[in-house]
């Protein structure tokens, strides 16, 4: 896999976590609710319904898209070796 392909694939699987993370709340002791892994990017405050609830904190999304793409792309780089190195020692038998 060319680098440009490995990023793209790395990027898109990044945004695609970070937004499954947002899936995941974590509770405050103030009765808050926070969505987001490592980072909380989406905060859910206490407030009555007529003031939006809702917080996107943008540098938490930014670091986690960062995160989770940094963890794909060496999964991938890993992958790809283990694969060209069994495919370079020929079958086992």
């Amino acid at each position: 896999m060319n680098r440009p392909r490995l990023l793209a694939v790395a990027l898109g699987g990044g945004i695609v976590l970070t937004l499954l993370s947002g899936l995941v709340p974590v509770r405050t002791l103030a009765g808050g609710v926070h969505y987001g892994l490592p980072m909380a990017w989406l905060v859910r405050r206490i407030l009555a319904p007529e003031f939006f609830p809702w917080r996107v904190n943008w540098l938490g999304l930014v670091v986690d898209i960062v995160v989770w793409t940094v963890i794909l792309a060496l999964l991938l780089v890993v992958s790809e070796r283990l694969r060209n190195r069994q495919a370079r020692s020929g079958p086992t038998e």
